[in-house]
């Protein structure tokens, strides 16, 4: 929808068309990874409730014409907040499919939420997102390699998701303490790689 008339949902659309917003943002694997991970702290899912509010609020209570770009804006802000950034066009896809579905909703059309209801969760994928790491992280995970990007006049470290985060491996003596009979405890996270 570039431009153009704002329409108004017709009675009992406007529940239906907020569970579709949640429905697609369920299904965005870039935004679920930066949720499971707590990429933007503990109240990563909190943001994530306020983007689905701030979305249907854009579609609904917007005076101005609404236009795809302005809602990518508010996809890409909310990822800011999560600091995790893409680069797989899934923005411009999630706002693309949220348009379509609020355009169907003002038809009286819910068939795109019903085949949502019905579509398995997609396995994450990883291999286009990435965590913005601030100053205060990049001392500790000065090992693990990424991109240094200047920009805003701060340094952020870029982590591609597809690394596995390094567990604290055990120092010489620790190893050599473990061959002399003392009995070496990892931690929980590498428990589960074990066969």
């Amino acid at each position: 929808m570039e431009g153009g008339e704002n329409r108004l949902l017709p009675a009992g659309a406007l529940p239906l068309f907020q569970e579709g917003i949640g429905l697609v943002l369920s299904r965005w694997s870039a935004l679920q990874l930066a949720v499971e991970n707590e990429w933007g702290g503990r109240d990563s899912r909190r943001k994530v409730e306020l983007l689905c509010s701030d979305i249907l609020t854009w579609f609904t209570q917007n005076k101005e014409p609404l236009y795809i770009d302005d809602l990518e804006m508010i996809l890409d802000e909310a990822l800011l907040s999560l600091n995790t950034q893409v680069d797989d066009g899934s923005i411009e896809e999630v706002a693309e499919r949220l348009i379509v579905m609020h355009e169907e909703c003002l038809d009286g059309n819910f068939s795109s939420i019903e085949k949502l209801r019905q579509s398995p969760l997609p396995q994450v994928a990883r291999s286009h997102v990435s965590q913005v790491m601030s100053d205060d992280d990049e001392e500790e995970d000065e090992e693990e390699g990424g991109d240094v990007v200047v920009g805003n006049g701060r340094r952020d470290m870029m982590v591609d998701a597809t690394q596995p985060r390094p567990v604290n491996q055990p120092t010489p003596e620790a190893t050599a303490e473990a061959e002399d009979g003392w009995v070496q405890v990892t931690s929980r996270r590498s428990r589960g790689t074990r066969n």
